[in-house]
């Protein structure tokens, strides 16, 4: 492999802080390296050294000749008074742009639902970042350095970037550096993984769950990390091992040593237990959606919804920016009123939410954290039966990541992530029974992240999350569902299948736009008995799908609660499962094709 970039003995400093101290690395072809560790120990730092953003106190990096490197900042660098089309191309002529297919990928994958001759001013967070993106994207570059690329992105274009990044690097092409906490991402995207940690970087082969292994192993042998780290580390590799979407048929890391590592692990939630106390505080009746429907300005924005949440019940919701997702919880949590149908609640329902915004922590700015969590009770208890904990207030922050001299600093000067982790405990410590979570994983690394979803864990209550983490909405949920032009739907299939159906409607709006453009038809492709067939078959495909997609929805739960050592009978479940899935997807196709004829 050629060598791309090199740093030697590198030395960096603050005021009061050793960050890096004569680290030594280099990026070769084909590299895809992810960078983990926790907020504050140089991760930031280190790809501002190797990117020549920021010089070492001490060292060198050294670049291969004619090697081209580009750069994301975490920072918003747009310039407002440029059109989008400015902003990616610049002063590109159109036939010059559009005859590169490597832009014309990229701006149909990141930017098609933009103005292309819009200003950026006034473009919302997510939008400003998928251009910024796609004007890193559009260039010609050896290596790519990219600090926190996902943020603000939604699902569907985290993916759509996940795969660019896999067809235009493959294995033994160009360079890729990533800090990022989206796990999910750095599974799919990284083949190397280096950890950040005391004043060192750390390499791994593979990505996140490989890494995952290798770190438990690490930590096994080496018996010098704190337990409670240790402990996470090999819950997640449980979950991982165990069945994590998408990651069954194809493990990343060796399934032997894997096993080893878990076999005394139990599973991560006990789910008849935490359903069984969640009905003991909220009775049966939690909240039920009854034909609801939210009309704004006279437009319907959420279509009649008929949904009841159950006790216990762990749900994610998808969606596009702009879909219904923050109508539908706020018609949950009482603060939407249904303009028709309405919304039934259990008598001792009390719920709680954890917005983008921290409204919790205003009031308490100026006290010490310790302060702020000792005014509401003195102890805590978690979990339930034997595995109950009673827990001090600054036991509790412990386990959420706070040192001991962080318990005298106000909240106004802890970091975005403290604050984010403290507006948690707040809410958790009024015990609602019904909590909803907004974007909860902004700000937090991915070691605080594990924490967060082993509170979650022991948490007896109906949970609802929004998240553009695919990682931490397939963790800490076991069902997720859409809104989908406005309903409400289920996704048996989980995020694929979500990304399934927005790519089929996306397909379907663009197909639109051409059939409005073109000369109206002055006849039906089918007509008289043919018409008539083509209709009939189309009822007998659509009663064969639901069918076929309540047969998968089965066979899902059946491979669920199969035995996970019998590895034959997994794989035969499989199996089942993919032939039914081809049924399924060969039936859509002559679905479409059929009525594409009816018209």
């Amino acid at each position: 492999m050629a060598h791309l970039l090199g740093a030697e003995a590198l030395h960096l400093e603050f005021p009061t802080k050793v960050v890096f101290d004569r680290v030594s690395l280099g990026i070769d072809e084909g590299d895809r390296i992810g960078v983990v560790g926790r907020n504050g120990d140089g991760k930031s730092s280190l790809l501002a050294m190797l990117a020549g953003r920021l010089s070492p106190d001490g060292g060198r990096v050294t670049v291969r000749g004619g090697v081209r490197v580009g750069v994301l900042d975490q920072a918003d660098t747009l310039d407002d008074a440029l059109t989008i089309r400015e902003a990616v191309v610049g002063d590109r002529p159109d036939h010059e742009w559009a005859g590169d297919a490597r832009a014309r990928d990229v701006i149909a994958g990141l930017l098609g639902d933009l103005d292309w001759d819009g200003p950026v001013a006034g473009l919302s967070g997510g939008q400003r970042r998928r251009v910024a993106l796609a004007a890193l994207l559009v260039g010609d570059h050896d290596v790519l350095f990219l600090d926190e690329p996902t943020n603000h992105l939604d699902v569907e274009a985290i993916a759509w970037l996940a795969d660019h990044i896999k067809r235009r690097w493959p294995a033994n092409q160009g360079g890729l550096l990533v800090v990022t906490h989206d796990r999910w991402f750095l599974d799919e995207v990284c083949n190397t993984t280096w950890e950040v940690h005391d004043r060192i970087v750390e390499p791994f082969e593979g990505g996140y769950a490989a890494y995952i292994l290798q770190r438990v192993e690490r930590d096994r042998q080496a018996a010098v990390i704190e337990q409670r780290r240790q402990n996470l580390a090999r819950k997640e590799l449980a979950w991982l091992r165990r069945g994590a979407p998408a990651r069954t048929s194809k493990p990343k890391f060796r399934i032997d040593a894997a096993n080893v590592l878990i076999a005394d692990v139990p599973e991560i939630r006990n789910a008849t237990e935490l359903r069984s106390l969640a009905v003991s505080r909220l009775g049966k009746d939690v909240v039920d959606l009854l034909d609801a429907a939210v009309s704004y300005g006279g437009r319907e924005v959420l279509h009649p919804v008929e949904w009841r949440i159950a006790p216990g019940e762990r749900t994610g919701i998808l969606g596009v920016n702009g879909a219904g997702k923050s109508t539908l919880l706020g018609l949950v949590a009482g603060d939407v009123e249904p303009t028709s149908g309405r919304v039934k609640r259990g008598k001792t329902v009390k719920v709680a939410t954890l917005t983008q915004r921290l409204d919790e922590l205003e009031e308490h700015l100026d006290d010490p954290v310790r302060v702020v969590i000792s005014r509401l009770r003195t102890t805590y208890t978690f979990g339930s039966g034997s595995k109950a904990q009673e827990l001090t207030p600054g036991q509790l922050l412990e386990s959420m990541g706070f040192q001991s001299a962080q318990l005298s600093t106000p909240v106004k000067d802890l970091s975005g992530g403290q604050k984010r982790r403290l507006q948690l405990l707040l809410i958790l410590l009024e015990q609602p029974n019904v909590l909803i979570l907004d974007e909860p994983t902004n700000d937090l690394d991915t070691d605080m992240l594990a924490a967060i979803e082993d509170l979650l864990d022991s948490w007896p209550g109906t949970l609802l999350v929004v998240s553009h983490d695919r990682y931490f909405i397939e963790r800490v949920t076991d069902q997720q569902y859409a809104i989908l032009d406005g309903h409400l739907r289920h996704l048996p299939g989980g995020v694929d299948e979500y990304l399934r159906l927005r790519a089929r409607s996306l397909s379907e709006q663009a197909e639109a736009k051409v059939d409005a453009a073109a000369p109206a038809s002055t006849s039906p492709s089918l007509s008289g008995a043919e018409l008539r067939a083509a209709q009939k078959e189309v009822a007998a495909l659509e009663r064969r799908l639901e069918k076929l997609e309540s047969q998968i929805d089965a066979a899902r739960t059946a491979l669920a609660d199969h035995d996970q050592s019998d590895y034959v009978g997994l794989g035969v479940e499989m199996a089942r499962i993919a032939d039914l899935e081809k049924e399924r997807d060969g039936v859509e196709e002559r679905w479409f094709e059929l009525t594409e004829q009816i018209g």
